[in-house]
């Protein structure tokens, strides 16, 4: 997520490029993160009839004669939900790459079965959504104002008249809040949760936060940091306001954080280092942004990066900072970092 709207400067710059940041924020203005659905475990989406109601996060309930079909999502919140069963029928955000093939972000989607609004930061064609005759739009927010994330500010209300909307807060939570919230949605959906895919899925990632908390024990001493890779700059993220982040310190990860003052201009979430600078913090684990509008450990070719301890010991693994909210999804997350720990050596 690279570029920030003007009224929230920093949050788009997080996400772009700072995927260390963990994005910009983003709980509704009086949403708690607890509303309920209404109707859980009630079989498929096709065998569902009655109406659906849903309360998000910002506080707002959606009600509608019968359970959404035509769905439009930003594409992580779609990936999401395309693990529990539910399809949906638009996506916007970061879907295809330049070769065509699936973004991280798209998960395990099939990209060629959606209709792509938009595919970077600031594109949503109106017309195109328009024509899928929405029943709901679902994004996530990355800001405590209830802003969708990667809906142009632009066009907003134009897209707000033509279907109703729902929004998820990834924003100064624990990992494990949104999570649940995407499960309820995707139960209030349709979806079977009693299904073994999703209750496996949800065992594995119990098993694995307990593997990381146990690493997170017996290396007390290993320093982490979070960051992000751009040409000019290199991004040390903060563990607030970052789902991920949260809830791996939650867990006893030791993280680098830079102090408050230094994160200023990151809007709270990352502070920015020239690459003379990037050895500020000493670190034995490095974790790097994933999505694509970073640069990847493999491709940074500064001098000062290579020379990092945690780099030359090949202490370095990936970091998603939009997750996709799916336990799924989550569980690889948990575990390369419990790998990290157990195998990380004090270098930094």
């Amino acid at each position: 997520m690279p570029f920030a709207r003007a009224t929230h400067p920093t949050r788009r710059g997080i996400l772009a490029v700072g995927g260390a940041i963990g994005l910009g924020a983003a709980l509704v203005a009086c949403g708690d993160g607890k509303g309920k659905d209404g109707g859980s475990d009630k079989g498929t989406t096709a065998a569902r009839s009655g109406p659906w109601s849903f309360r998000d996060d910002r506080g707002q309930a959606v009600k509608l004669d019968k359970v959404p079909a035509n769905i439009v999502a930003f594409t992580g919140v779609g990936a999401a939900l395309y693990d529990y069963g539910v399809q949906v029928k638009g996506v916007f955000g970061p879907t295809t790459t330049k070769d065509g093939k699936a973004d991280v972000q798209a998960g395990d989607m099939d990209v060629s079965k959606v209709t792509v609004l938009g595919n970077t930061w600031g594109q949503f064609n109106i017309e195109k959504y328009a024509s899928l005759a929405p029943d709901v739009l679902i994004s996530t927010m990355f800001d405590s104002s209830g802003t969708l994330w990667y809906i142009p500010e632009e066009s907003k209300k134009k897209i707000s008249q033509l279907a109703p909307s729902v929004g998820i807060s990834v924003y100064d939570r624990l990992l494990t809040q949104p999570l649940q919230r995407m499960w309820d949605l995707a139960a209030s959906l349709g979806a079977d949760m009693k299904a073994a895919r999703a209750t496996d899925a949800k065992k594995r990632f119990e098993a694995a936060a307990a593997r990381l908390r146990a690493a997170a024990k017996a290396k007390p001493g290993i320093k982490v940091m979070a960051a992000s890779a751009s040409d000019p700059l290199f991004y040390v993220s903060g563990t607030n306001l970052s789902v991920d982040l949260e809830y791996f310190k939650s867990l006893g990860v030791n993280f680098v954080e830079p102090p408050e003052s230094a994160k200023k201009q990151g809007g709270g979430w990352y502070e920015s280092l020239s690459w003379e600078n990037v050895d500020k913090y000493p670190a034995d684990v490095i974790m790097m942004d994933d999505r694509t509008s970073a640069i990847q450990p493999a491709d940074i070719t500064k001098p000062t990066w290579k020379k990092l301890p945690a780099v030359k010991a090949g202490q370095v693994i990936a970091r998603s900072p939009e997750p996709i909210l799916s336990y799924d999804k989550c569980v690889p997350l948990l575990t390369s970092l419990a790998e990290a720990l157990e195998k990380a050596k004090k270098v930094g």
